[in-house]
């Protein structure tokens, strides 16, 4: 066989595809030698030169690319081969001519030709596995510099694009409108614009510095955008939060002046352009005063001008260095920073008034640090500014500014839209409130208030009085109506329809009566509830006992429950303590049953967890706080057999005639036992019929409800319903500086306020009228339910009894039935306890509660004690019953109903 025809051998010692790859990737005069020694029959040379030896894959490649750029040129094709390839001869694994790897003279066998560069090698050609897809530093460098040249160039024709554009017309702004549930207007806020255009030489230097020493402090400097603010607001947006915070002056400005309020990525953009063309074209001091007379300053002022007026009555030029510093503050947003208060729970007027006094503070030191102020000017300002009385009542006499102020409220819980851009207008906000019962009410109120009321007579006792009322449907939870004061136009902001602050006292014991029908006390059988006809002891002064029979600890020995009565009731049923407004049973019965389920259940009912006391012994007789509104909206859960709906006051919101979501109304939800709730109003039935709540019989058709007066007769409450509505009215008094509740002892000419007195009496002239043609109709029965299990100590029937020894549910003064722990059989426990001792054993005259039961604040002084056990553990704990210490959720001061000097009764 001819030696061109011969198959070229096959190295020996393995290697396999890698080895034959490594050998295609040889120059063509450099093929690799063989164990044996091949000669070319067509080359002068006689044979193939012997391939060095490689320490491994990389030098070989390395050497392979050398050879191949530089092999050709090296030996170039030599003249008389026998196949035409010169001294390329076969290539490597060719057959005739071919280069490396190739077939019939492809490859580098003629002249050896240089392998076509890709424009960007990627994946890495010279790389294996996945290190071909792992980018070089060259790469990644050159992908970055592009990047950021293409944003360099996108930004600076976006700056050549953008236009400043017109100013929007700011003072064509809409109303907000409310409807009445008829569809009839109730009310239309904001429209024109409370806005006065000056110049900055009519803006005092001290309230410029203070706002740029407050907003933007490189105002002088800056190209009009802070690129670290704008990062920020990004990637806060990116996360689904709050975009504020990362807006110079010039941006502010920009936004109040020529976009909208939209918080989104596209106008953040537009904003950031537009602000560098303002800052770039435009005076510094135009920049400024274009800010300070397109910004809100809350009280529907819009402007420097406009507010200088609204809150001290006078020009923005006569501003002095602390107002202006206080207007300032506003700057960060006046629904939280406005004294008057905001909407919202956490912009009440007393959280208001405390955050925009650090915050002016705050601005008045950061301009000695700026350097715009001196320390020494500084000094001169360490008063807060007094503020003229606000106007803002203008069109919103009567209850509309309540009714307004609810709804207004509510839209706002149910949707993200900020109180800012709500005041901008555009809505239609469709309420529940029915114009016939708000009327209704107010006219109740009013005719109680002259014929009960004279502060001209009595100024020290019937001045300060103030009402508060609400009226829930039944089946919906809508509210219908509510009375919120005297009106905005008297100069009364706070509405005491939903307030807090105000100890509902013994209106709390059907809570405490309802958890028992469900739980039952340790003297039932697991998961059987206790009947309201069981048996507590009513005696004044008894030794509270937690579950394990041990007396509960006093300030002086252990906790004594203090009636308003000294009458030695004995043991009577729950059913005729609720009656009669007892405290002493349902003190016990509240340990009995474990105040956390008592907590639970005026939880499901509705009742705000955050408007609730401590867990104490005082914490039955009703030291928490809820609202108006909540209070007749979690009776109405009582009225309609245990279903509960939240309370809601608006029905639908059009913006720009769109519907907004979140107005659907709240569905129904079991918090109790149809039987548990039947059972509650067949109670409070009695309480209208033979008890403290006597006088809504006056209403003429069926009721239930529960009076309530807490301690000193700071508060007096009437909570009660039909199958119709319920409504609750509250009676108080407070100090307008302090704005601490004030006892209401002689108000009204009377030595004591009770709520089944002035509450009733507004209770059912309301609702006499708002039930008009509405028929007639009664409760359903309660079925039987729980288990008759009396309180410890409750003495047994005999089989034969006698007069003499039969224990009576009826009130019994005998002294032979008075229970072992009256004060007269234990003298030795309470040594200081005299008849007219009412401090006593911290029940004292406040029927076991503190000293005051809370304040408007949510925060009296005296009230349960903290970090009490939960009574309702299994074993019982040592609950405290000391309620005269400090707790900071609307103080505890018990309550008893009735209260006076007493504390109970109702």
């Amino acid at each position: 066989m001819s030696e061109h025809r011969r198959k070229p051998p096959q190295p020996q010692g393995g290697g396999g595809r890698a080895a034959a790859r490594r050998a295609a990737q040889q120059p063509s005069g450099r093929r690799a030698a063989s164990p044996r020694d091949t000669t070319s029959t067509g080359s002068p040379s006689g044979s193939y030169e012997e391939e060095p030896s490689y320490s491994g894959r990389a030098d070989a490649r390395r050497a392979a690319q050398r050879g191949s750029a530089g092999g050709a040129r090296r030996r170039g094709p030599e003249p008389g081969g026998p196949t035409g390839s010169g001294s390329g001869g076969h290539g490597a694994g060719g057959r005739r001519g071919g280069g490396a790897g190739g077939v019939e003279g492809s490859g580098q066998g003629r002249g050896g030709a240089r392998p076509k560069k890709r424009l960007i090698d990627y994946p890495r050609s010279e790389k294996y596995g996945w290190r071909r897809f792992v980018p070089s530093w060259k790469q990644v460098t050159g992908v970055c510099l592009g990047f950021f040249g293409i944003l360099i160039i996108g930004a600076g024709a976006a700056f050549a694009w953008v236009d400043t554009p017109l100013a929007q017309k700011t003072a064509q702004a809409q109303n907000n409108v409310f409807y009445w549930d008829d569809g009839k207007q109730l009310a239309a806020t904001g429209g024109q614009r409370n806005r006065q255009i000056v110049d900055i030489g009519r803006i005092p230097k001290s309230t410029q510095d203070a706002v740029i020493a407050a907003e933007n402090a490189s105002f002088d400097t800056d190209k009009g955008v802070d690129p670290v603010g704008i990062a920020r607001a990004v990637v806060n947006m990116a996360k689904g939060g709050d975009t504020q915070g990362g807006s110079t002056i010039t941006q502010q400005y920009v936004k109040n002046t020529y976009l909208d309020q939209e918080q989104t990525l596209k106008r953040k953009f537009t904003e950031l352009f537009i602000s560098i063309k303002v800052g770039a074209n435009q005076d510094k001091k135009v920049i400024l005063a274009g800010y300070l007379n397109t910004a809100y300053f809350g009280r529907d002022a819009y402007g420097i001008q406009a507010a200088a007026q609204a809150y001290f009555g006078k020009d923005s030029n006569k501003l002095e260095a602390d107002e202006g510093a206080f207007l300032a503050s506003l700057l960060k947003g006046p629904n939280l920073y406005n004294p008057d208060g905001g909407i919202g729970d956490n912009a009440t007027s007393v959280l208001n008034t405390r955050r925009a006094q650090e915050r002016w503070r705050w601005i008045l030191d950061r301009e000695v640090e700026v350097g715009r102020m001196t320390q020494q000017d500084r000094d001169q300002y360490r008063k807060f500014p007094t503020l003229k009385p606000s106007q803002a009542a203008t069109g919103l006499s009567g209850q509309k500014g309540y009714l307004v102020e609810t709804a207004k409220k509510y839209v706002l819980k149910q949707t993200d839209i900020k109180p800012e851009t709500f005041e901008r207008g555009g809505y239609r906000i469709y309420t529940t409130f029915n114009r016939k019962k708000v009327e209704a009410m107010e006219k109740a109120v009013s005719k109680t208030r002259r014929e009960f009321l004279n502060p001209e007579k009595r100024p020290d006792t019937d001045k300060f009085v103030q009402f508060g009322s609400s009226s829930v449907d039944v089946k919906t939870g809508r509210i219908v109506a509510l009375y919120g004061g005297e009106g905005w136009d008297k100069k009364h902001f706070t509405n005491n329809a939903d307030t807090s602050g105000i100890p509902v006292g013994s209106t709390w014991k059907p809570y405490v009566l309802a958890a028992a029908m469900t739980h039952g006390t340790q003297n039932t059988e697991d998961g059987v509830g206790l009947s309201p006809m069981s048996k507590y002891n009513g005696n004044d002064l008894i030794v509270i006992k937690d579950r394990n029979g041990n007396p509960m600890p006093g300030k002086s020995g252990p906790f004594r429950q203090k009636n308003e009565s000294e009458k030695a009731y004995g043991f009577v049923t729950l059913k005729e303590a609720m009656q009669d407004s007892i405290n002493s049973p349902f003190v016990q019965l509240g340990i009995d049953v474990g105040l956390s389920k008592v907590s639970d259940m005026a939880q499901r009912t509705g009742i705000l967890k955050e408007s609730m006391d401590t867990l104490n012994a005082s914490f039955s007789l009703g030291t928490s706080t809820p609202s108006a509104i909540r209070m007749a909206d979690s009776y109405a859960t009582f009225a309609a057999s245990g279903e509960h709906h939240e309370p809601y006051s608006v029905t639908k919101v059009l913006f720009n005639g769109k519907p907004k979501e979140g107005f659907d109304a709240p569905e129904g939800k079991d918090a109790m036992e149809k039987d548990v709730a039947d059972n509650v109003t067949n109670v409070l039935e009695n309480v209208v019929k033979n008890g403290t709540a006597k006088k809504a019989l006056a209403l003429g058709r069926p009721a239930a409800g529960k009076t309530g007066t807490t301690d000193k007769n700071k508060s007096a409450w009437f909570v009660g319903y039909t199958p119709q509505l319920s409504t609750s009215v509250t009676l108080f008094r407070t100090d307008p500086e302090s704005r601490k509740l004030l006892s209401m002892n002689g108000t009204g000419g009377v030595p004591s306020i009770h709520g089944g007195d002035i509450p009733t009496e507004v209770w059912t002239n309301y609702m006499r009228e708002a039930l008009k043609g509405q028929p007639k109709t009664g409760f359903p029965e309660g079925g039987p339910i729980g288990e008759k299990a009396d309180a410890n100590g409750a003495p047994s029937p005999t089989p034969t009894p006698t007069p003499s020894d039969t224990p009576s549910e009826t009130p019994s003064e005998t002294p032979s039935e008075t229970p072992s722990e009256t004060p007269s059989e234990t003298p030795s426990e309470t040594p200081s306890c005299e008849p007219l001792d009412f401090e006593c054993n911290n029940g004292g005259a406040d029927g076991g509660g503190g000293e005051d039961a809370g304040g408007t604040d949510n925060g009296g002084t005296d009230g349960g004690p903290t970090g009490t056990p939960d009574p309702g553990d299994p074993d019982g704990g040592t609950t405290n019953g000391n309620t005269g210490t400090t707790n900071g959720n609307g103080g505890s001061g018990g309550s008893g109903d009735s209260g006076g000097l007493f504390g109970g009764g109702g």
